[in-house]
């Protein structure tokens, strides 16, 4: 196979784990003609997804196809680079999807991220399948897709795009976070035009038109990941604008406030409280309280012995 992204000649970073643009010439890409398409796997934020095999290696891989110039005159070659070096720095994560190679059509000047093959469903299609999942599964998943976000935080970058759509059920119920169209550094004020993310899943901070958030963004997603997975539907399914939803998610803040975790509908009776107090701690609207991905892998609710749980559902 072409040299994988980590052994070429960059660009140097700018940001912690994001080539800059104007330096971008002096990266080295394998040829897109290396791959045979074998068929669609479906559409991320920026491009289409296909299955193709490595002509030499045989290797079977999902490609992401991002076009030189996105509509509205988006630069998808930058956007590409940005995708591919946050992968590139999550390198080794196991709950994040591994790249492989980052090839290009010199006809065309469109790129191709190339990542390993999660042959499997989404997050989302189990939840269609199955309906809500039972606390121990539940913790099972969350306690990988944190490591993830964790992962990704350390690596100097936001998600801004997690939601069950974006997790990859592979073999075992290992989970990969997938589709970092969206990803950035950790680097603002950022631009309000910049459309990132899926609405029912957007942090107070962005729907107030905040230019100036964090981590915590993704941890939110996270709450409502974790709240999904308990009631088996989104939180705030049916919400259709921004402004809306900001409404809804003050009603939340004060229903906390005064109820606590009896604000979410549609959690298990039986639910512990540790697993409570957890979801709690996601869905803070203060975002400098909210819990990081560190200290909510600490959390009691975690801390449980892992070896007996599966992520599937009973």
């Amino acid at each position: 196979m072409a040299a994988a992204i980590a052994t070429r000649k960059r660009p140097a970073l700018d940001g912690p784990c994001f080539p800059a643009a104007k330096k971008r010439s002096r990266y080295v890409f394998g040829s897109i003609y290396e791959y045979k398409k074998l068929g669609v796997l479906g559409e991320g934020t920026y491009g289409k997804v296909v299955r193709a095999r490595h002509r030499r290696t045989g290797e079977t891989v999902a490609i992401k196809w991002v076009r030189a110039t996105r509509g509205g005159g988006g630069d998808g070659t930058r956007a590409a680079l940005r995708e591919a070096g946050c992968l590139a720095a999550c390198r080794g994560a196991p709950s994040v999807v591994q790249i492989r190679d980052v090839a290009a059509d010199e006809a065309t000047g469109d790129l191709f991220i190339v990542t390993e093959l999660v042959d499997g469903p989404t997050l989302r299609d189990r939840l269609t399948l199955t309906g809500r999942f039972p606390e121990a599964p539940a913790r099972a998943a969350m306690r990988q897709l944190l490591r993830g976000v964790a992962w990704v935080h350390r690596a100097g970058a936001l998600h801004r795009d997690v939601k069950p759509e974006n997790v990859l059920v592979g073999p075992g119920g290992a989970l990969k976070i997938c589709d970092f169209g969206s990803a950035t550094p950790v680097r603002p004020p950022y631009d309000p035009e910049d459309r990132v993310g899926t609405l029912w899943y957007l942090a107070p901070e962005m729907l107030k038109g905040s230019r100036c958030y964090g981590p915590p963004v993704d941890m939110w997603a996270l709450g409502c990941v974790m709240l999904e997975l308990l009631t088996g539907k989104p939180m705030f399914l049916g919400v259709e604008t921004k402004e809306d939803l900001l409404v809804e998610v003050f009603q939340l803040r004060h229903n906390m406030d005064s109820d606590g975790v009896a604000a979410f509908k549609g959690l298990p009776p039986d639910l512990s409280k540790a697993a409570g107090e957890l979801l709690c701690g996601l869905l803070c609207f203060d975002e400098d309280k909210r819990l990081t991905a560190a200290q909510a892998l600490n959390h009691r609710w975690l801390s449980e012995s892992e070896e007996a749980e599966s992520m599937g559902p009973d």
